[in-house]
């Protein structure tokens, strides 16, 4: 048996087995009755079975020949949308940005620093999060544009990679309306006394709070160490306890989770950084974001 076919012999199959039969399959084809017949008899052989057998004065579909007739059915009918696809496409062709999200950056943050072309006409954004080594490896097999991070690539890295500032955020403490209550007088100090949900010491700024705990003579009870944000906002939200996000965030907080500031973390900064692999970046969409920030 053939590993392949004639996808105009799948074709001709098509019309006999909509059509009901030889003679009008060739009228509606134009051609000779004998000329399909071969056409249809060289598919059977390139697939090993029989797809038609005679069924009274006409032909009727084997069992092979139904699931045949059922895949050309998907294949043509993709076929006849294929012009129309393509001329959408020409017509009305996308912008593709593909950005890669290292697992540290608060997704808290994403949204903001891709806002400056959200809005781009027939954008197409493509998003990946993970840890920065593998980020980087897609970026310089062109997989990425541009990878989205809360520090600098390593400068130890053979990777030929460049990071580009994206500015930075002050940070401070959140809380359900409960313990806002509790530790909004008294603040820093009122910390002492409220369970508190912090990053894991996979995020940057984890070790910049625990410093600043530190400086303040505060020993708070930690109940939770989350990597991922989002979930830090969750859990704050539920009551869980207070948990540290960028001070920008906080109408968006309070809109989306009902969380109030409770104080800031002075001297507490999350850094953002675009890395590209060219010292000066050329795709128009990480330009765009990197003018805005």
């Amino acid at each position: 048996m053939s590993l392949t076919f004639n996808h105009r012999h799948l074709y001709y199959f098509w019309v006999v087995a909509k059509q009901g039969g030889m003679s009008r399959a060739a009228e509606r084809l134009g051609m000779a009755v004998q000329t399909v017949s071969a056409q249809v008899r060289e598919l059977e052989r390139d697939l090993g079975c029989q797809l038609l057998k005679p069924a009274g004065r006409g032909l009727a579909l084997t069992e092979a020949g139904v699931m045949a007739l059922q895949q050309a059915e998907q294949i043509f009918q993709l076929s006849e949308a294929l012009p129309e696809r393509v001329l959408a496409t020409v017509q009305a062709p996308s912008a593709r940005l593909a950005v890669g999200i290292a697992d540290g950056l608060p997704k808290l943050e994403v949204r903001r620093l891709l806002q400056p072309v959200l809005a781009v006409p027939n954008l197409r954004l493509i998003c990946d999060d993970g840890e920065m080594a593998d980020l980087l490896t897609e970026l310089v097999l062109h997989k990425l544009d541009v990878v989205l991070t809360d520090h600098p690539a390593p400068s130890n890295s053979q990777l030929k990679v460049h990071s580009h500032s994206m500015g930075t955020s002050d940070i401070g403490w959140y809380g359900s309306l409960h313990w806002w209550d509790v530790a909004h007088e008294g603040f820093p100090a009122s910390l002492q006394h409220v369970p508190l949900l912090l990053p894991t010491t996979h995020s940057v700024v984890r070790g910049q709070l625990d410093r600043w705990l530190l400086q303040k003579g505060l020993r708070p009870l930690v109940v939770g160490e989350i990597e991922d944000s989002a979930l830090l906002e969750t859990f704050g939200s539920t009551g869980l306890g207070i948990f540290p996000a960028a001070l920008a965030a906080q109408e968006e907080l309070f809109k989306r989770s009902q969380v109030k500031l409770i104080g800031a973390c002075e001297g507490v900064q999350e850094h953002y950084y675009a890395i590209s692999i060219e010292r000066k970046v050329m795709h128009p969409l990480v330009q765009q974001m990197l003018r805005r920030t």
